[in-house]
């Protein structure tokens, strides 16, 4: 059975109409009913490390990932009440280099400045049962980089994260979803688990645990639209599309 990986950004109210990339905030108010729908329907959301058994078909259930890219400090401040409320767990992709810091990869795309978590808050985020991943030292697009650049921002993200956070840093997320097949055999022998895409689609056992696609959570998606989503070829569909 296919397995939806949701792929949050920013938990929070979206800027002013105008602003570039206004869809990548979902509001809290939005996230809770994301969460609680899929309660209802009998599904448990899970991070990218406790997914991993049903990915290999070791385990069958009904369950979907819950994943946030770039490690925004409104996740912190807003879901992750959410989710230890339902008992569900979650990773969060995080910039070794910018923790406590802020998405200064977007600014010259004029995207609204957003802090990211500190220190602390990611190590209360492990703490609770959630995972923090890795999404490169800079957030860079691996394809613009040398290999030896690929390769340190692969494997100096996960070791800067483990030295940081006291536990090992398995699930990657490639910034972008920029990738070939170089840079997921770099993220299989650093280390690491899994690694996510932005590609659009569900996930199935069997499928490369290094280029795993995600259902796309965006500040319009209702929780109809979310199930539709998460339970039909709708994403999929969409991909194919090129939309």
């Amino acid at each position: 059975m296919p397995i939806p990986i949701l792929m949050y950004h920013q938990i929070a109210e979206a800027p002013a109409r105008g602003n570039p990339f206004r869809g990548l905030c979902v509001s809290p108010r939005r996230f809770r009913r994301h969460m609680i729908w899929m309660r209802r329907l009998g599904y448990r959301g899970l991070s990218m490390r406790h997914l991993m058994p049903y990915l290999r078909g070791e385990q069958a259930g009904k369950v979907f990932g819950i994943t946030f890219d770039d490690g925004y400090r409104n996740v912190y401040d807003h879901a992750l009440p959410v989710l230890n409320e339902l008992g569900f767990t979650a990773t969060t992709y995080c910039v070794a280099n910018q923790v406590n810091g802020s998405n200064i990869w977007d600014m010259d795309k004029g995207i609204a400045f957003s802090p990211l978590m500190n220190a602390s808050e990611m190590l209360r985020w492990t703490q609770q049962g959630h995972e923090i991943g890795s999404h490169t030292l800079d957030h860079v697009r691996l394809s613009n980089c040398t290999l030896d650049e690929s390769r340190r921002q692969i494997e100096g993200s996960k070791n800067v994260l483990e030295e940081l956070l006291g536990t090992p840093v398995t699930a990657f997320c490639y910034p972008y979803g920029d990738q070939t097949p170089l840079h997921r055999q770099m993220v299989r022998l650093a280390g690491y688990e899994n690694a996510t895409l932005v590609q659009r689609g569900r996930a199935s056992t069997g499928d490369n645990l290094f280029a795993l696609p995600r259902v796309t959570v965006s500040r319009t998606t209702g929780p109809l639209r979310l199930l539709q989503k998460c339970f039909t070829d709708y994403e999929a569909s969409r991909a194919a599309a090129g939309h």
